[in-house]
């Protein structure tokens, strides 16, 4: 691994979401990745690609990263690849969070905007044009996020069994969001060496291809996938949810309000998630989530009433609604 102290992700603390659903009385906890320094667990997956490469010869310092990228995992490169005197192209689309994208180029990097293709499909255009880029920069590879085993391994060894030791056992349920999927293989690997009765919940977006889903336009980046990735043909989720990009906004609104966390839209879409099932939690059982990242790069869409109103009419952000107990349950 990197030796260098800027570089390795932190754990980061778990909490009790004691407010969240005020008739629940089972335990729920959220895992607070947003605390790591390039503000999202995407700080574990870039640590873990680039030491791989680096131990294996595949990259040197000096060299030259591509990377496809909806935002998050784009920032920790960056900020790793500015320490590790490594240039880094981020290869994003017209989804891209403009926060993040900032973010990107003052941490040194390049950012590389692809347009939208007649099918819609921005991940495949990204996808094809990290190639056209390796081909055209001389000695440039890419992280190959959406295949490489350095993805999971990042949660296999650090995200889950940080988050068992905080909570003195592992959970009956776990949420985690989708995207390239590494995360939800990592805890898969983690549960299944361990044998850990966890059921795994994979969280995603309606509009999302991953396990059978049926593909529609999405405005919020960082949760689906437009394509079926490699490493998701590894994972099994006990369960996958798939959450409308309202029911985020939702979600990331009433975490906001009632616990004080602010997340990006993949958290409220697991809040969601945990919202639809917890009719069904049984008391004893303890039930966990990942916070993937931040929400302050969302603040211009998913906090945004106006873009909210444009984007998205049929959000319920009325405040009856914000002050259901549950306003996933059932109707």
């Amino acid at each position: 691994m990197i030796q260098d102290d800027h570089l390795a992700p932190r754990p980061t603390p778990t909490t009790q979401l004691t407010r969240l659903f005020p008739g629940v009385r089972t335990p729920l906890f959220m895992k607070l990745d947003s605390l790591q320094l390039a503000g999202s667990t995407k700080e574990r997956t870039a640590y873990s690609l680039l030491s791989g490469m680096l131990a294996r010869g595949e990259l040197t310092r000096g060299g030259n990263v591509v990377e496809s990228t909806s935002g998050n995992l784009g920032i920790a490169l960056a900020r790793q690849c500015a320490l590790l005197d490594v240039h880094f192209t981020a290869v994003v689309d017209e989804r891209a969070n403009q926060a993040a994208c900032e973010t990107m180029r003052a941490f040194g990097a390049s950012v590389d905007l692809v347009s939208t293709p007649s099918d819609g499909n921005r991940l495949r255009a990204r996808r094809e044009r990290v190639q056209q880029l390796l081909a055209d920069l001389p000695g440039a590879v890419t992280t190959s996020q959406y295949s490489n085993p350095d993805n999971p391994r990042a949660h296999r060894e650090g995200t889950l069994p940080e988050l068992v030791e905080s909570l003195g056992r592992p959970p009956t349920r776990l949420y985690v969001a989708m995207s390239t999927t590494g995360t939800l293989l990592g805890c898969q690997q983690a549960i299944v060496e361990n044998a850990w009765a966890t059921q795994l919940i994979g969280v995603d977006a309606e509009g999302s291809v991953l396990f059978g889903g049926k593909a529609a336009d999405r405005r919020l980046p960082g949760l689906g996938a437009g394509v079926t990735t490699e490493l998701s043909e590894q994972a099994q989720p006990d369960v996958v949810v798939r959450v409308h990009e309202a029911d985020m906004v939702l979600g990331c609104r009433i975490l906001a309000r009632r616990e004080g966390l602010l997340a990006g839209a993949s958290t409220g879409a697991v809040v969601a998630a945990m919202g639809a099932h917890a009719d069904q939690f049984a008391a004893d059982e303890l039930v966990a989530a990942l916070m993937h990242d931040g929400g302050t790069p969302y603040l211009p869409t998913v906090y945004s009433d106006a873009w909210v109103a444009a984007e998205l009419p049929n959000a319920r952000l009325d405040a009856q609604t914000l002050s259901t107990d549950n306003p996933f349950g059932p109707t």
